[in-house]
């Protein structure tokens, strides 16, 4: 009697008929044993409630686990074969198809900035105010990012003080000319970071310069042509801007906070809700492309992948040197090797998501006016934060130990300019803050 292939609705392939139905799947699976030495995991014989969900990123290297899991066959290892991983075109882009959801045509969840499943889930920054809640699985990287400025002040080597760039500033709009600093969404990551940075150096973010949105992938045209000063963005964007000879690097954002949280895996809550074993299985293999990604044995490989061109599309010398850990700055004498503020996709907890620092950029979107101070933070972290189903997907995965964090918190953090976060009294660090929207 011959072996049929059956699948019952939503329960994906029973894997021994699965295994057993051709030669050429025996030899696909021979090829997935070979490239996965610990085997298939479990969940693909136990069966995900769906084998689909539909993924959104931004052309960014901070996505390169999603690209890795979706090349390299890990989440059909997990069970989850039909999983899109889809190009969007702006972070807002990405908030809009995650309201729709899959069932909308839009996604089921992203590669997103960390402090946006909040903003979407208290309804921030969605149409009408109206909330979509979202969870946050894990953490996709830790530092990672820059902040460029423009060719036209390679003289003052603009760095972590601003101040001189500030004088600069000030004299080019007493021309008459309009100074802008570019981030890519309003209360996100990169928002943030620029303006901790402008406001650290005496530079009101709101009054001394405007502040405007401009998607990742478009930073360099528009820098280009004059449209802002400065810039905050994840790579390439920020070499290929050294390269283009426009600009140059003034910082990396983890000399502004060492191994500061910087993007997230995301998922609409009725998804997971819907599907835990399916979004469980998504988890695991998100977490297993980013212990992939942060071995530096693999990081060319890495580069290589992100550059082409269903992902980033870039040529790949605007990746590698980075993703490599080395920085050349654009000034000259300016070039770190091995750089200690290399992305990190898996070491130093970066793939776990301490809710202690969802507090800090909930707190610093209170402090630019995107929270209420009076907002209840911890009640949101407490919905959107699922430190407890990345803890389950380490045990399932089995994750040492050491790699582990024993607390929801990292503890107070330092800062660039001396200022601490304290999780346990962010208030203290509001008020501490001299530039700011709100008193606290």
């Amino acid at each position: 009697m011959t072996d049929k292939i059956k699948a019952e609705p939503g329960k994906g392939i029973d894997r021994r008929a699965f295994l057993k139905a051709s030669a050429s799947t025996t030899a696909l699976f021979g090829a997935i044993s070979a490239q996965f030495p610990f085997g298939v995991h479990t969940a693909l014989a136990a069966g995900p409630e769906t084998t689909k969900a539909n993924l959104g990123f931004i052309a960014l290297t901070d996505a390169a686990p999603l690209f890795v899991a979706k090349e390299k066959g890990i989440f059909a290892k997990y069970g989850m074969p039909d999983v899109e991983v889809q190009k969007q075109a702006s972070w807002g882009a990405t908030r809009d198809n995650l309201v729709l959801g899959s069932e909308g045509n839009g996604i089921d969840g992203a590669h997103i900035l960390t402090p946006m499943p909040y903003l979407i889930s208290a309804g921030k920054v969605t149409q009408n105010n109206v909330p979509t809640p979202m969870y946050i699985l894990a953490r996709l990287n830790l530092n990672g990012q820059c902040i460029s400025v423009g060719k036209e002040y390679s003289d003052i080597k603009v760095g972590v003080d601003t101040t001189q760039f500030k004088a600069a500033l000030e004299k080019k709009k007493a021309s008459g000319k309009s100074i802008k600093a570019a981030m890519t969404f309003p209360g996100g990551t990169h928002d943030l970071w620029i303006r901790y940075w402008l406001a650290a150096g005496g530079i009101d973010p709101d009054k001394d310069i405007e502040t405007i949105v401009v998607p990742p992938a478009q930073m360099v045209a528009n820098m280009k042509v004059g449209t802002m000063d400065c810039f905050c963005v994840c790579e390439p964007w920020n070499l290929q801007l050294i390269h283009q000879q426009i600009g140059y690097t003034a910082i990396t954002t983890g000399e502004l906070w060492d191994k500061h949280p910087e993007k997230s895996f995301g998922m609409r809550a009725a998804y997971v809700d819907k599907n835990p074993k399916a979004a469980m299985a998504l988890l695991m293999a998100v977490m297993e492309a980013q212990q992939w990604c942060e071995k530096m044995e693999n990081r060319a490989e890495v580069a290589a992948i992100c550059a082409k061109r269903q992902w980033i599309n870039v040529p790949v010398n605007d990746v590698t040197d980075r993703m490599k850990g080395k920085f050349d700055y654009g000034l000259p004498g300016k070039v770190v090797e091995m750089s200690p503020h290399i992305m990190r996709y898996w070491n130093d907890f970066a793939s776990y998501p301490f809710q202690s620092h969802d507090l800090w950029f909930i707190t610093e979107d209170m402090r630019w006016g995107k929270f209420e101070p009076t907002y209840d933070a911890n009640a949101l972290i407490g919905k959107v934060n699922r430190e407890d189903m990345w803890r389950e997907a380490a045990k399932q995965l089995n994750v040492p130990a050491d790699q582990i964090p024993t607390s929801k918190s990292r503890g107070i953090e330092k800062m660039f300019d001396g200022k601490a976060f304290d999780p346990a009294n962010p208030m203290a660090y509001l008020k501490a803050l001299s530039i700011k929207r709100v008193e606290a």
